[in-house]
């Protein structure tokens, strides 16, 4: 059994949209017979995008499954002769047998056409809208800055029965304009039901002169269908295409006037790990976030996902069920400080030598193997470590002993602070009191150079080093973050049902 990747072009006029129906032809049913008689076995496609009625496109994806030992690649050929003029494969190949259309990220792009004159044009009635009013192409183009970033679409789709959450990103939306034709081309992680044909009906508004650009931001704000504008006709809208991630981001953003928040990704593909920070979040907006993005993180592939809320304490409420997650309080970060002073112990057994541009791979590497398992100890790369170098502020030494590399210290020098960020030693050489040791020198020299305090941060359920640090004059200050966990425990089968329902 073989996993096979369509690129699909068709014209929608003469079809009830992709999905099968009773009540008239659709593409996908189109698909599936000529497959299976081309195959000769009962072909399914799974398509990526279920355009509706009329709706035409030049970049939709679908997949199937087959035995048949026919090359992936020239299916395309072969099945081209089976299709009626207005469906075309534009290419196939064959993929992994777990790669599904709709489970992986990718941006999509629709073009939403429109023909401004005073008449008709007869050749493009079925592929532009037609509109005789003129419109003012750059009030629509500033409108639609307001649509592009992360935000609720409510006021932007059709409301149907299922509940379903209306967030969605826009990457870019450009309004076009040539001669006597305006084209909406619009890019995000995914759309709603007739988001497109809605954005552009509301556009067409606002460059008809209804709305001023401005009040796009109002009708967002709304979360109200009807305060959008008119769903456009079908004809005019087109899906171009498809752009599927080939590999994982390391750090995602939302920003917008409701919330801010940061996923770090980094460690998911080892780890299975991710770190959410919720850094503000409108009250009535924050379990939807909470549940939304913890839910990408889980179809990336994290098994657990760390979350703080930066606001503060009591909205994550631990048991309660966040859609299908429930979290559980993990641990606190503490800051702990000391007030410089000379002692006696000047660690002589250690010697710091400052990490060179060639060594970078190598400090990366014992980075990551050291921290591995460390509460909230993000996954390092050679970039960051960089940045890092080119900062006078920082500074990165390796530790020898007996003149072998055995840790890394990494400081931040502040006002009157040295800030330890980092301190690790290598598994060989724990238990012979090289930490204390680093420790002692890095006090008596922030002494010679006037600093007053020693600041740094460690996992209220990292006991050793908590016992470490407070065994040396460290004194708890206070708390710097809360963080809560889930962990997905969800069997396949029902999280392919709940990804489904999320189409």
């Amino acid at each position: 059994m073989k996993r096979i990747k369509m690129v699909l072009a068709y014209d929608g006029t003469n079809y009830c949209g992709w999905q099968l129906q009773t009540n008239g032809v659709t593409i996908e049913e189109v698909l599936n017979k000529a497959l299976s008689e081309l195959l000769r076995e009962p072909i399914a496609v799974i398509g990526a995008s279920r355009t509706d009625s009329g709706v035409h496109a030049e970049g939709n994806v679908a997949v199937f499954d087959t035995e048949n030992r026919m090359p992936a690649d020239k299916i395309c050929f072969a099945l081209n002769q089976r299709l009626p003029e207005d469906i075309r494969v534009q290419s196939s190949e064959e993929v992994a047998p777990d790669w599904h259309p709709r489970k992986q990220n990718c941006v999509k792009t629709y073009e939403y056409r429109i023909l401004n004159r005073k008449v008709d044009m007869p050749t493009m009635r079925l592929y532009s809208y037609f509109s005789y009013f003129p419109l003012n192409v750059e009030r629509m183009r500033r409108a639609a800055s307001f649509l592009v970033g992360e935000h609720d679409f409510k006021s932007f789709c059709t409301v149907r029965g299922q509940a379903e959450d209306t967030v969605r990103t826009i990457y870019r939306l450009d309004v076009i304009g040539e001669k006597n034709r305006i084209t909406i081309r619009v890019s995000g992680s995914g759309f709603l039901y007739n988001m497109v044909r809605i954005i552009a009906g509301t556009l067409m508004k606002v460059g008809m002169g209804v709305y001023p650009p401005e009040h796009v931001k109002e009708i967002l704000r709304a979360r109200n269908r009807q305060a959008a504008g008119p769903t456009a006709p079908a004809k005019g809208l087109t899906l171009m295409g498809m752009e599927y991630e080939t590999e994982l981001k390391k750090k995602i953003v939302g920003k917008n006037e409701d919330w801010e928040y940061q996923l770090i990704q980094t460690e998911i593909p080892e780890k299975k790990k991710a770190y959410l920070f919720i850094n503000r979040c409108a009250e009535e907006d924050f379990d939807r976030l909470l549940t939304r993005v913890t839910h990408q993180a889980v179809r990336n592939g994290a098994r657990q996902v760390y979350v703080c809320d930066r606001e503060g304490e009591g909205r994550i409420v631990p048991g309660k069920a966040y859609g299908y997650y429930l979290f559980r309080r993990a641990h606190n970060m503490l800051e702990m400080k000391k007030t410089v002073s000379r002692n006696e112990n000047d660690g002589r057994e250690v010697e710091w030598e400052r990490v060179s541009p060639w060594q970078v791979s190598s400090l990366c590497t014992m980075y990551n193997t050291i921290f591995y398992e460390v509460p909230n100890s993000a996954t390092l790369t050679e970039e960051e470590i960089r940045q890092w170098m080119s900062n006078s502020r920082w500074h990165l030494y390796f530790v020898r002993s007996q003149g072998q590399i055995a840790g890394f210290l990494m400081l931040i020098e502040k006002e009157q602070e040295v800030e330890i960020d980092s301190l690790g030693i290598l598994e060989e050489y724990r238990g012979r009191g090289l930490a204390k040791q680093m420790l002692w020198q890095l006090e008596n020299r922030a002494a010679q150079r006037g600093f007053q305090i020693l600041s740094l941060g460690v996992s209220s359920i990292n006991t050793a080093a908590w016992s470490l640090y407070k065994g040396l004059g460290f004194s708890e200050e206070k708390v710097t973050s809360r963080w809560y966990v889930t962990e997905d425990q969800s069997d396949p089968g029902q999280q392919t049902k709940r990804e489904e329902k999320g189409r």
